[in-house]
């Protein structure tokens, strides 16, 4: 009731069905027509009721709210607790909406009726008998609010209607009369950002709420709510289910149902919950009538009719009952009644609006090209309401652009990779994680207004949305650019953390929008080019010591022992090698940049990587120090030895000491440096040696000295080879169950050596399987990345039309998605004696339940018993970016 759905809702199909209870399994006898308040109903026990049977309204039960507030709605009454807004007359509760006296606040009156303190519930059954007003501007609810705000205000803690209708028996745009009730939840972040989902319901045989009596109810039990008019259910909400991988990741949703977001008592954080908060608490009941406001001024004629007011419209209710589930009151469960499909999406169920928590990020930047001058076919351009079908045209300094235009109809226009709008089949919805890129990323492209709108005074505007439109950020294009200019190409960035800060979440990027603000923007004809999200290359400075070969600028040294450093030559994955060799006279050793020790005076400048860069080398001990368990020391020095750091191998990351004869790793922290004393703006000696005057028969070698930024290596994800030749490390081709051993076979020239498998009168399965314990994570390549495969029938099954079938699995067949090889991007089936390649986006696989994270297994095989006498073969078998 408080904040209110726009557009109408379309009337449900009705069908008569049996209604069943208990969990769906057993049939219930309840009839909520004909209930004796002294007894119990199946397994419902009422706890509390009012049938309206004394002469004056209960002080006990119900409280009068008496406010001109206009709800938060812009209604136009003043709620009262006189008698001629709210009585009993013949055993009926009456809550009348009258003109006001002349110079009144608000041009109506009514009441509003509550129980909040006198009767509190957490779950049950909760039922109305009542006949509602009609009339343009009439607004009847029975509803429910929390008696404490325990997740905060409104809506986070929650609203429950159970049911609302407005401006019954009018007509339509359709001229239909108006005969809709609703029942809608609202929750989520506070106003502006609040959700609603729910669903409309019409009688059946045209029958019309303002004409009769009808029961309308809600079963409320722990994480789901169901709706009833006239004991059939029409509408079911449950709370979100989160989706995992096998990492305990949450990468999306299994069912898309209500939330709420509050500060977390322990952290402070605010954090959101996709569980059975905020129906978790206890709510109060609540009966008005309303006149006017947002949703029923809007809507059918619009406005309020006054002569529909003028003798009252009221709100005739026979009574309210409140049942408990005596099977589990605590959780109310197991009393359920419920029939055939109220649990679907395509029927009873409906879909919330929770925001969809993203996959995690791979934390590895990867710039997005939406749209350069070849369409994108993930990211289609898009008009979201106005009918138009953005062009392809060519440009003649430019080649091909995208033309948007806006006529009467208000509209958006953009790009847009969700996948109620993607036409192209090879189209993937793939929302663009760009957190990784927060601080150094922009989204940029070019304009060019052909016509203005005729409203020359419209704003242009620039929006972004992630994760459904769960969350946004609207901002003035003249905040990345330049006002546009009719004739003239002009260029915008928008930096990704001004984005973040206006509220977007960064991580599931799925549409971008340019346009004149909304309502205004008609006769505008623009043009877009070179839509990208990304960062442009960002060089982070690096001193590299040794690789490969001496630095002349940082020559090898010896402090104090007299001798000369080398190179040598190590394994084929080292090379060249800077080797130290320490004899009776104490040293240290190492590289340096002063010109008194051989260097070029070129001091490291660290401080511009002191946050995530590090000091790193790998070692290898020839030959230890005579001295048993010599300690082995790390030393930096800077501004000639003004300040210097000196640590045990130990307290490196890796912490390990050296092994004679292995390579290893040894890395520090500039920051830890930097905190011990260090001054890293003109580190000038870099040195390697074990503990002072115990070193003695020391050989070692040095390699890949640097100070460097880890993200400058930013690593590129090629994925996973399977088969090519031969079957990856770890992985096998592999027979399910059909007691074949599958070969290596030779092919043609451009396949080589394949893998074969034969297929006998034992149903089975065939393909690559990993090794026990050895999995793939995929995740870094959902955006882009597919399962590709060549596939080439020697003898077809014998069974004539067998499907072939394509089935991955991950984490021991926790998840697992099966197609035919004809919904690959290909959509072709196999044709013996030929080559044929067959790819699966793993954004549709992960749609379709898989998880990506722990790929263990990959078939290609006949369908299940079809499959005697096929023999086929695969190669360059992948999971990688395209």
């Amino acid at each position: 009731m408080k904040t209110t759905m726009r557009n109408a809702m379309l009337c449900a199909g009705i069908a008569t069905v049996s209604l069943q209870g208990c969990g769906g399994g057993s049939e219930t006898h309840s009839d909520f027509t004909k209930v004796d308040v002294s007894k119990p109903v199946s397994d419902w026990v009422m706890v509390w009721n009012d049938e309206f049977d004394a002469a004056e309204i209960d002080s006990r039960k119900w409280n009068f709210e008496v406010n001109c507030t206009g709800g938060g709605n812009n209604e136009k009454q003043c709620y009262t607790s006189d008698k001629k807004n709210a009585f009993i007359s013949g055993g009926m509760l009456n809550i009348v909406a009258l003109p006001a006296a002349a110079g009144a606040d608000k041009p109506y009156t009514s009441s509003r009726l509550t129980t909040q303190k006198k009767a509190d519930f957490k779950y049950g059954r909760f039922e109305m008998k009542a006949k509602l007003p009609s009339g343009q501007g009439s607004w009847p609810a029975f509803w429910m609010m929390p008696t404490d705000s325990f997740y905060g205000s409104w809506p986070k803690s929650g609203e429950i209607d159970i049911m609302e209708a407005v401006n019954l028996k009018v007509p339509n745009a359709t001229g239909v009369l108006e005969a809709n009730v609703h029942g809608t939840l609202h929750y989520g972040r506070e106003w502006p950002n609040n959700l609603s989902s729910g669903k409309g319901y019409a009688l059946p045989e045209g029958k019309n709420p303002a004409d009769d009596f009808h029961t309308y109810a809600i079963e409320w039990q722990e994480g789901e709510i169901r709706w009833y008019v006239d004991g059939y259910l029409f509408a079911t909400q449950r709370q979100s289910e989160v989706r995992y991988n096998a990492k305990n990741q949450a990468v999306g949703l299994k069912h898309r149902g209500w939330y709420t977001e509050y500060f977390n008592q322990g952290t402070g954080e605010k954090e959101l919950h996709w569980d059975k908060a905020p129906f978790d608490q206890k709510f109060f009941m609540i009966l008005n009538v309303a006149v006017g406001g947002n949703w029923p001024e809007n809507v059918n004629k619009g406005g309020i009719d006054a002569a529909a007011f003028a003798k009252g419209q009221s709100l005739i209710v026979d009574y309210v009952r409140v049942y408990e589930c005596k099977v589990n009151p605590t959780t109310g469960k197991g009393c359920e009644t419920v029939r055939p499909g109220y649990d679907k999406l395509t029927d009873g169920l409906v879909e919330g609006k929770a925001p969809i928590p993203a996959p995690p990020s791979t934390g590895i930047p990867q710039n997005l090209t939406i749209f350069d001058g070849t369409p994108n076919p993930n990211w289609p351009a898009w008009d979201c309401c106005g009918g138009s079908n953005p062009a392809l045209v060519a440009d003649a300094a430019r080649g091909n652009v995208y033309e948007f235009l806006v006529g009467a109809a208000p509209t958006v226009n953009g790009f847009v990779t969700r996948t109620a709008f993607i036409k192209d089949p090879a189209g993937v919805a793939t929302p663009f994680d760009a957190s990784p890129m927060a601080a150094t990323g922009n989204v940029t492209f070019d304009m060019q207004l052909i016509s203005a709108p005729n409203n020359a005074a419209a704003a242009w505007k620039f929006k972004v949305e992630s994760s459904e439109g769960s969350t946004a950020a609207e901002l003035d294009l003249t905040v990345g650019g330049p006002a546009p200019a009719v004739g003239k190409w002009q260029s915008y960035s928008f930096p990704l953390s001004t984005l973040a800060a206006a509220g977007l979440d960064l991580a599931a990027i799925d549409v971008v929008m340019i346009f004149p603000a909304w309502g205004s923007g008609e006769g505008a004809v623009y043009r877009i080019d070179n839509l990208k999200i990304g960062q442009a290359p960002v060089a982070k400075p690096q001193l590299v010591l040794f690789k490969d070969g001496k630095n002349l600028d940082w020559p090898m040294w010896d402090c104090c022992g007299g001798s000369t450093p080398t190179e040598q030559v190590d394994d084929a994955e080292h090379g060249a090698v800077a080797e130290f060799s320490i004899g009776a006279t104490p040293t240290v050793m190492g590289f340096i940049t002063r010109a008194a020790n051989g260097g070029s005076d070129k001091p490291f400048d660290a401080t511009a990587i002191l946050d995530g860069g590090v000091v790193q080398f790998q070692m290898k001990l020839v030959s230890a120090p005579s001295t048993p368990n010599a300690a082995w020391k790390f030393k930096v020095e800077a501004d000639g030895g003004s300040s210097a750091v000196e640590l045990d191998f130990t307290a490196s990351l890796e912490a390990k000491a050296p092994e004679t004869g292995k390579w290893q790793t040894y890395t520090y922290k500039l920051a830890d440096l930097a905190a011990a004393g260090l001054d890293v703006s003109a580190i000038d000696v870099v040195m390697i040696f074990p503990a002072w005057g115990s070193g003695n028969g020391a050989v070692y070698r040095v390699d890949n000295a640097r100070i460097y930024h880890p993200s400058s290596d930013i690593p590129v994800v090629d994925g996973l080879l399977l088969f090519a030749d031969k079957a990856a490390d770890d992985w096998s081709i592999w027979d399910c169950c059909g007691g074949s051993t599958p070969t290596l076979e030779q092919d043609d020239t451009a396949h080589g050596a394949t893998a074969q498998y034969i297929i006998g009168a034992a149903p089975t399965v065939m393909g690559i399987q990993a090794a026990a314990d050895v999995s793939f994570d995929a995740s870094a390549l959902l955006q882009n990345g597919v399962v590709r495969f060549e596939m080439k029938v020697v003898s077809a099954p014998s069974t004539a039309g067998a499907a072939w079938k394509f089935k991955i699995e991950s984490d021991n067949a926790s998840s697992a998605v099966e197609l035919d090889l004809s919904a690959s991007l290909e959509g072709k089936s196999p044709t013996t004696g030929q080559w044929q390649t067959y790819t699966f986006p793993l954004k549709t696989l992960f749609d379709a339940g898989l998880d990506i994270s722990a790929i263990d297994v990959l078939m290609v095989f006949p369908a299940w018993g079809s499959g005697n006498g096929a023999v086929y073969r695969l190669d360059n078998v992948v999971i990688a970016n395209p």
